[in-house]
């Protein structure tokens, strides 16, 4: 009994693999007027040997390959998916370069001849020949592979750049292989020796990208801390780890709150200036208890208030005297004697300069 409940579950497991396959894929099967039949696959793209420090950094995991056909035309299209959508981009900013141009896609893509990467997600999506495909289906294919993708925003260190840098040369980083791997490619190795003293292992994030106008050139290079106290902790040994030459060509260091900001050897100290000083990054501070707003009135209407107040209790303090004063002469006049200035119950305090006791009804 035991062996045939073994085989049952075998079985089940068999028959139940193809439809969860069929659920883990994010290329689609038709879009358009395009069809085929995607298939896992470990995508080997073209790829210096640093790329696979960067693979591994960025988590890289078994992507997904199809071969589309509409009528005679024909497209591949291979999917490369990594830890999360920083780790994907981290890749994507490695490939790009200022060669390439800008797709139609209203998405993070570019376009290196025929070859087309957009960045999905925790994925890089490379479709070629982009010729042979509609850009209506195009967009089909980016939807449908999104709608399986992971929708965590990207890195916000990519928007503090200052704007104007050379398209294609902004290179993100995420740890030591990215980062080095971007210096590398902006030709800024001589900096290679900050990598230790980034603080990656402490969750730091690197943004570079170059800046040319006119005769004027530069690297400007952004590292963002969890904390203002880690930011001037790595401050001060990244000081100490940039060389005397650096220093002299006009490299240094500022500290904004959470953010380290280096102009990597500029052509002039005015325009590595202006280029730190364009940096778009700002702290704000919130104040979550409830506030409310304390406002004055005009003076006239707290004057007025102040009249009106003193003549209620001025008529108030008269009503009250002519009830009292009024009750007490009534009594008096109705009642002599008996319910106010009762003789037997006053008491007049005398000197005795005379014999003649004073009498308390004299004085009414």
């Amino acid at each position: 009994m035991r062996k045939t409940c073994l085989i049952a579950g075998f079985l089940l497991a068999l028959a139940a693999a193809p439809y969860s396959f069929a659920q883990q894929m994010a290329l689609p099967t038709h879009f358009g007027n395009w069809s085929g039949k995607p298939s896992q696959q470990w995508i080997e793209t073209e790829a210096a040997a640093n790329y696979l420090k960067l693979w591994k950094e960025s988590g890289r995991t078994t992507g997904e390959y199809c071969e589309y056909s509409s009528g005679s035309a024909k497209v591949d299209v291979s999917l490369e998916k990594y830890r999360d959508p920083s780790s994907a981009y981290e890749i994507y900013t490695a490939l790009i370069h200022p060669e390439m141009h800008p797709s139609l896609l209203d998405r993070t893509s570019a376009v290196d001849g025929d070859r087309l990467f957009v960045l999905v997600g925790n994925s890089i999506l490379e479709v070629q020949p982009t010729p042979a495909i509609p850009t209506a289906d195009l967009v089909a294919l980016v939807n449908a592979v999104s709608a399986h993708s992971d929708q965590t925003p990207l890195p916000p260190i990519r928007a503090f750049l200052p704007k104007g840098f050379t398209d294609g040369t902004q290179k993100y980083a995420l740890g030591p292989a990215g980062f080095q791997n971007g210096l590398a490619t902006l030709k800024q190795e001589q900096f290679s020796g900050l990598t230790s003293e980034a603080g990656f292992a402490s969750g730091a994030e690197a943004m570079l990208a170059e800046y040319r106008r006119g005769n004027d050139s530069a690297v400007v290079l952004l590292i963002e801390y969890p904390t203002p106290q880690l930011a001037e902790q790595h401050l001060r040994h990244l000081e100490q780890a940039l060389s005397p030459a650096a220093k002299q060509a006009g490299t240094t260091i500022e500290r904004n709150a959470s953010l380290l900001t280096l102009v990597l050897e500029p052509s002039s100290k005015t325009f590595g200036d202006a280029l730190r000083g364009a940096v778009n990054y700002g702290t704000r501070v919130t104040w979550n208890q409830p506030t409310h707003t304390i406002t004055d009135p005009p003076w006239l209407v707290i004057l007025s208030r102040i009249f009106l107040a003193t003549g209620l209790f001025m008529v108030v303090a008269v009503v009250l005297g002519v009830a009292f004063g009024g009750v007490r002469v009534v009594a008096k006049i109705f009642f002599p004697g008996k319910l106010f200035d009762r003789p037997e119950q006053m008491d007049v305090l005398q000197l005795g300069l005379s014999s003649k006791r004073i009498d308390s009804r004299d004085f009414y």
